[in-house]
């Protein structure tokens, strides 16, 4: 069996096995290859409930804090980096070209540069995708969101989804964490788990929701299918449309431990007044 023919029926097979539970009927390990069995063991899907974490004003830390608008000026990456030091946030999130410049300001902080890798629409070739990884690995970037090759995953050419997740992993890795852009409002369900069992198969240590350039955002419903698919050892990160401390929490409460935002500043300040983050 190839490697493509492999990880094309173990992706099917979770998606089978998804799709029974969702019918609220017992998932059976099929006889035979014992595919569920096998992907469990090499650590590509662990089916389980969201994910345990406790909400509260350590939120921060939790945060991409963003700005990939293309009007973006250095103001504006200077601000960014400005107030993810002051407020703890997880990274800040910006364009390649800004990557250098945000790895100054951060040197001798907890924040980490994240940039994004075939970004917004990633129908970029594989060699593209690892070109990009490298320069912004050696311009300082620490985290690379990447957009998968929508069009392959609609096309089920998983193959290709597969190999094109593991270029950015391989040429980013071991100095960038790698999260995966599934595009979700572009997906049905069945292609949602489909792209988490393939970034985990290649590698990926996170599956984001959207670019924030789609035509939707995070959902609650998204982020719990994608933490029920890769389980509790691999991260989750919602992104698109997260503007206030309520839609935050909901993320959070659903699975997601990281959450992308450019409204992370209003998001920690309702975070830190709303007593729902105390409970």
């Amino acid at each position: 069996m190839t490697r493509e023919e492999w990880i094309e029926r173990i992706t099917r097979e979770v998606v089978r096995v998804l799709a029974e539970e969702a019918h609220e009927m017992p998932a059976q390990t099929p006889r035979g290859d014992g595919l569920v069995d096998l992907c469990r063991d090499l650590g590509i899907c662990r089916l389980g409930g969201a994910l345990g974490v406790e909400p509260g004003p350590e939120i921060a830390s939790m945060i991409d804090h963003t700005v990939l608008k293309p009007d973006a000026t250095r103001d504006d990456i200077e601000r960014l980096c400005a107030e993810a030091k002051s407020n703890g946030f997880a990274s800040v999130c910006v364009q390649p070209w800004w990557v250098v410049l945000c790895a100054d300001l951060l040197r001798g902080t907890d924040v980490r540069v994240c940039t994004v890798i075939g970004f917004p629409h990633g129908m970029n070739k594989p060699e593209t995708k690892c070109f990009e990884a490298r320069r912004a690995v050696l311009d300082g970037a620490t985290e690379l969101d990447m957009v998968i090759n929508i069009g392959a995953l609609k096309s089920k050419d998983l193959g290709t989804v597969e190999r094109d997740i593991r270029a950015v992993v391989e040429c980013g890795k071991p100095r960038a964490a790698v999260k995966v852009i599934l595009e979700n409002a572009y997906l049905t369900d069945e292609e949602k788990i489909e792209g988490c069992a393939l970034a985990k198969a290649a590698g990926a240590d996170y599956v984001k929701t959207s670019t924030g350039f789609g035509p939707g955002g995070a959902t609650v419903a998204d982020v719990a299918l994608m933490r029920r698919v890769v389980g509790k050892d691999m991260g989750v990160k919602a992104a698109g449309g997260i503007r206030d401390a309520e839609s935050a929490r909901r993320m959070i409460e659903a699975g997601a431990n990281r959450l992308g935002a450019s409204a992370s500043i209003a998001i920690v300040q309702e975070a830190t007044a709303d007593r729902a983050w105390a409970r």
